[in-house]
């Protein structure tokens, strides 16, 4: 075959070839991931966004082929074209997707040299991050993060089209926005033709999908940018991309059906496996309760157990004082977990302590060999009666948080979760969706001495609670629902208020000095 002309182009992404084009002429583009001499043999691996195809050259090839290919190195930019063959049984690779095949190179180009890399571009790095963002462009050639990165792109085109098939108008919203408070603080943006005013960028469409609604567009998607400047976390950027939509006319089992619709059709076009909805559904204080968390991942047990009851006049100061104090006291049994060492115990003591525990009381039921931290205060009628409703078993672990009960829901819900993931109990392929509903309308705030909506204050009340919102609205409930996926939120809404005369009432639960509409 000639060497290459301007008019050549690719034939074949390389992760995309086959057995069965065996005998084909084919030409590939992409870097050397490696590069192997074994003197008469060269061999390269050519690595595209599809994945890595082998070159093979030999004594038969082109001397000047041969001599380039010779002095290829890591991530130089390769051109090569070539029939494409056997590796023979002996020689093929069983970890690759191309391992049964490979291009002999009859033309080859070096495109562009390169130097050595940082850092080898291979999945699941452990470079450290400050190297890799600072070569973000070569960090970005890893087929992992290109694969996420192909993910999303698949997701929204998904996305895009199942929405549009149930009837929503795919609408850009400005990015240009006025300061609105919300939950967290705005980007500014200086203008340049009215000096000393600033615009925001979008926290969330928010005031735009809903004008949207009041002028009968009815049902609305976009694919929204948003910005907010807060502390950075694992699960929060300064920016990010959410699926936005609204709903007219809409109630919430409109909007679950839809949504789990729509998670359903990822999972069977993206996924290749099947979902079963609906999808199951806990109440905020169920969840509370349960798992100590409003988002619990629900892959393993584990959950809360309420012993208020029965230490409110025991001995046990920490316990009964606790109570008194209008707290709880709850615990986790962790099967096996007698295991632990007293040093491991020691760190969970200290983990707790980072979400407002004072302390964690433990009970180890080792074979042959009962240990606590608390067991000494308590009568053996009492021990007795809390290892009986936390079911400890020989081998068994007991941890108990006694404190206000937004202290134990969170210590014990990420407790338990740090327990599980260091005993490796939770199962990984698992995909447990849940919806969680009846989110409290408000929360009080004991420094302010007021309350605050929990999602926004535009939330509708659940109607039966709607005679609380005057006289106690600490006790009422909102439609609001938020979808969980193995402890992760993935997103959240709620029913809006449409009324003028509740709307007013909820801005007068939220002002402590009174309202004046």
């Amino acid at each position: 075959m000639e060497s290459f002309k301007n008019t050549d182009k690719r034939t074949h992404y390389c992760g995309t070839l086959t057995s069965a084009d065996i005998g084909k002429k084919v030409a590939v583009l992409g870097w050397c991931q490696k590069q192997r001499d074994l003197g008469s043999l060269i061999f390269i691996d050519l690595r595209d966004r599809t994945g890595i195809v082998q070159l093979a050259f030999d004594d038969t090839t082109d001397r000047e082929i041969f001599d380039k290919a010779f002095g290829v190195r890591a991530e130089y930019v390769l051109a090569a074209q070539g029939t494409v063959r056997s590796r023979g049984e002996a020689a093929i690779n069983r970890d690759l997707p191309t391992g049964e095949i490979e291009i002999y190179v009859e033309g080859f180009k070096i495109l562009s040299v390169a130097q050595t890399p940082p850092f080898a571009i291979v999945e699941n790095s452990d470079v450290k991050p400050e190297l890799r963002l600072k070569n973000r462009f070569l960090d970005l050639r890893r087929p992992d993060l290109q694969r996420n990165i192909i993910a999303r792109s698949e997701i929204v085109k998904i996305a895009r089209n199942y929405y549009a098939d149930n009837g929503f108008i795919d609408i850009e919203t400005p990015n240009l926005v006025k300061p609105t408070p919300e939950g967290a603080r705005d980007y500014l943006v200086p203008s340049r033709v009215h000096p000393g005013k600033f615009y925001a960028l979008p926290q969330s469409p928010q005031l735009y999908k809903q004008l949207l609604m009041y002028s009968g567009f009815d049902r609305y998607i976009q694919i929204a940018r948003c910005y907010r400047d807060e502390d950075l976390r694992a699960d929060r950027q300064p920016e990010f991309t959410q699926i936005d939509l609204e709903m007219s006319f809409a109630d919430e089992e409109d909007i679950i059906a839809v949504n789990e619709g729509f998670l359903a059709k990822v999972f069977e076009d993206f996924m290749l496996q099947p979902l079963q909805i609906p999808f199951p559904r806990m109440t905020w204080q169920e969840a509370m309760d349960r798992f100590g968390s409003d988002k619990p991942d629900t892959r393993f047990g584990m959950e809360l157990c309420d012993l208020s009851d029965l230490v409110k006049d025991c001995g046990f100061s920490v316990f009964s004082g606790a109570v008194a104090d209008g707290g709880s006291v709850r615990g986790i049994t962790v099967e096996g977990g007698a295991k632990m060492s007293r040093k491991e115990i020691d760190s969970l003591v200290e983990f707790v302590k980072t979400y407002g525990a004072k302390g964690l009381a433990w009970y180890k039921n080792a074979p042959g060999a009962v240990s606590s931290s608390f067991a000494k205060f308590l009568t053996e009628e009492e021990m007795a009666a809390i290892l009986a409703k936390l079911n400890v078993k020989e081998g068994d672990l007991a941890l108990i948080v006694a404190a206000k009960n937004e202290v134990v829901y969170d210590s014990l819900g990420a407790l338990r979760c740090e327990v599980a993931k260091r005993m490796g109990i939770i199962d990984k392929s698992k995909f447990n969706f849940l919806w969680v509903t009846e989110f409290p309308l408000l929360e009080y705030s004991e420094e302010d001495g007021r309350f605050y909506a929990k999602h926004h204050p535009f939330t509708m009340p659940m109607e039966e609670d709607l005679p609380l919102l005057d006289t106690d609205p600490g006790k009422v409930r909102a439609r609001a629902y938020d979808i969980v996926l193995n402890g992760t939120e993935l997103g959240g809404g709620s029913i809006r208020i449409s009324n003028t005369e509740l709307q007013k009432r909820m801005f007068a639960a939220l002002c402590p000095h009174g309202y004046r509409w």
